[in-house]
């Protein structure tokens, strides 16, 4: 068992290990979307049409729908730390890389190579962080490295647009791939020996991919859809119903960024608390906010209370989709942590082309209708979804720290159970959350702290690993949906 005296000492590493995540997330959130802002200054240096500029993101999303899970089967027995750094670096290499290639075709392959290591990345930072917190507050550590993007998006962006008109579009990428840097030493000094999952691939693969995990991944799939549907094509349904144009947009948009920002980091708690009922909640509540967008369409000052309400709860949903991934993917769980963003993504895409013909064929107001009709489509898969069973912990070393004698606090290591002993995560621990803590990287000390009891209740159904995989398996079987079903 892990001594409680210890407890303090680990928290300032702890956070420092999520801080690392959160900044290298908000690298590849930059470095992902920061294309948007100079795309014309990228179409003129490469000597291609606009249309072909932006396809740099269209092979960057498809890169990380594809080749993210794809890289994680790969590479799914290297112990996660080494994975982390080692991916890092080359997300680094390659970002340089693009900079420096003259031609478009070239950059074009650096940028799915980008993207399919972006997928990689976030699913093994997932891992790292939802093994040093305790199972209660594994929602809030998903929350930070997601938040990492949601954060770039509404202020990496921007920032990397300025220096992209300003000095070029090159320059944006060696900036960013500086500041990668930056997240790269934090990680190299912070992150502690996690262990490789001791799944099969193929185990690993038939968990990830059950029925019960591909429900979810539909339903954010389907939430995704609907937003981008209505995203998409938000300025012309200002222009058109609110009468807004020209730079005001940007401040409607900045908004909505900002709100997706808190809603991601904030997101985390409620997931904690109970995913399956967040996302049921959350999913009608946005069909809600999307017809109500489109009934206020005329009133800008309720269409940036919309707007608001829109980003808190569509992408406040996204660490409780990702959490219940991890819940019914069992001992794929490592796999699993890959796909919600595939799904995504994907949903993106979608709902991008579903917007566009809504648009071309029933006007400016058409995409959002449609939006909030497919998240609409999302509600049932949500009940459904929390009528699932969790397929149990995985068997021991999937997130698990190496088998390690626990470290003292002169060592400054994460101490770390033996994965032979009960496992400290089953416990029940107090959920310990106050109000009026900050949000963001304040609340890494939230998230990794916490009553010390948090971390290991003797009696409190503490049952190694192994025993509980078994006892989980023999019950039902992985590609069960329902409870009960064989």
């Amino acid at each position: 068992m892990i001594s409680t005296a210890a407890v303090p000492t680990v928290l300032p590493r702890t956070r420092l290990v999520l801080a690392g995540l959160f900044l290298v997330a908000f690298v590849m959130g930059t470095a992902e979307l920061v294309v948007v802002g100079v795309i014309d200054v990228v179409a003129a240096d490469l000597q291609v049409s606009v249309a072909a500029a932006g396809t740099l993101v269209t092979s960057y999303a498809i890169g990380l729908a594809v080749g993210g899970p794809l890289l994680a089967a790969v590479t799914i027995r290297i112990p996660p730390r080494a994975l982390l750094l080692t991916a890092t670096v080359t997300y680094l290499a390659a970002t340089v890389l693009a900079a420096a290639l003259p031609g478009f075709a070239a950059v074009l392959v650096a940028r799915v190579l980008l993207g399919a290591l972006h997928g990689l990345i976030v699913g093994v930072a997932l891992t790292v962080a939802t093994s040093i917190v305790p199972a209660e507050r594994a929602g809030r550590a998903i929350a930070v490295v997601l938040g990492g993007i949601a954060v770039a998006a509404a202020v990496g962006v921007p920032q990397g647009t300025l220096v992209g008109q300003v000095l070029g579009w090159r320059e944006t990428f060696l900036v960013t791939a500086g500041l990668g840097v930056l997240a790269l030493g934090v990680l190299a000094d912070s992150v502690p020996p996690v262990a490789a999952s001791a799944a099969p691939a193929r185990a690993q693969l038939r968990h990830a991919l059950a029925p019960r995990v591909l429900l979810v991944l539909c339903f954010g799939l389907l939430l995704f859809a609907g937003q981008y549907a209505a995203l998409t094509y938000l300025t012309p349904f200002l222009a058109a119903r609110s009468g807004v144009s020209g730079a005001v947009v940007g401040v409607f948009l900045l908004a909505y960024g900002v709100a997706t920002a808190v809603g991601v980091l904030g997101g985390g708690r409620f997931a904690d608390r109970a995913a399956s009922r967040t996302i049921l909640a959350g999913s009608v509540l946005l069909v809600v906010v999307l017809a109500s967008l489109y009934v206020v369409g005329s009133v800008p000052a309720l269409v940036v209370l919309a707007l608001l309400a829109w980003g808190l709860i569509g992408f406040g949903l996204v660490p409780s989709v990702q959490h219940r991934v991890l819940d019914l993917a069992g001992e794929g769980r490592a796999l699993a942590a890959t796909l919600p963003a595939s799904a995504i993504n994907i949903g993106i895409a979608t709902g991008s082309l579903v917007g566009g013909w809504a648009l071309t064929g029933y006007g400016a107001s058409a995409p959002v209708v449609a939006g909030a009709g497919l998240c609409a489509l999302a509600v049932p898969l949500a009940w459904l979804a929390g009528r699932l069973p969790e397929a149990g912990p995985a068997p021991s070393g999937d997130a698990a720290v190496e088998d390690s004698e626990p470290v003292g606090p002169a060592d400054g290591r994460i101490p770390v159970a033996r994965a032979s002993e009960p496992d400290v995560r089953d416990g029940p621990g107090a959920n310990g959350v106050s109000a009026g803590r900050p949000e963001g990287l304040g609340r890494l000390s939230e998230i990794a702290s916490g009553p010390p009891e948090a971390a290991f209740r003797p009696g409190a159904g503490n049952v190694p690993r192994g025993a509980r995989f078994q006892q989980a398996t023999t019950e039902e079987s992985p590609w069960s949906i329902c409870p009960g079903r064989p």
